[in-house]
């Protein structure tokens, strides 16, 4: 959480991915962010950001991995706790998988959901795109051509 003259503040925003190449755009967005105060950063915990004490972290989860029901388990009930803890006004993703919880949780608290799907992204949705395009309040393709699989999100051109 926020300190700020010793007291706790709750995040306005939240900004949540996972890592490689979703971290990498999540924190294109905060670079282009004017005012950084009140955001509570959230990703999967790997070797490159272990020593960070300024985000909160999930565990590093894979689908294709035989732990991964239980990793993801694990995520859900770790992003309930997040979500009651951070209680954000507005959170940010550009996914993945281990997002998703945090997401519906966040939303059923009342959160606008804005999410970015991946760059990566041309002609084919993400699995965790084609599920929060149905309850994102803002939802961004970094694709004009997506914008025929997603009619109602926005294009602006790409974070790249």
């Amino acid at each position: 959480m926020l300190r700020k003259g010793g007291k706790i503040k709750l995040p306005k925003k939240v900004l949540i991915s996972s890592t490689g190449g979703h971290w990498a755009q999540l924190n294109e967005i905060l670079l282009r962010t004017k005012d950084k105060d009140g955001i509570q950063l959230i990703t999967e915990k790997n070797k490159s950001n272990a020593g960070r004490k300024d985000i909160l972290f999930l565990k590093q989860q894979d689908r294709k991995s035989r732990k991964f029901p239980f990793i993801f388990l694990y995520n859900t009930f770790i992003s309930l706790l997040y979500a009651l803890k951070c209680r954000p006004k507005i959170v940010i993703s550009t996914g993945a998988g281990a997002t998703l919880p945090f997401l519906v949780f966040s939303k059923m608290m009342g959160s606008k959901i804005i999410f970015v799907e991946s760059f990566a992204k041309i002609h084919s949705p993400t699995l965790t795109g084609k599920i929060v395009y149905r309850f994102a309040d803002v939802y961004f393709v970094q694709w004009p051509e997506m914008l025929k699989i997603y009619p109602h999100a926005i294009y602006r051109g790409s974070l790249y």
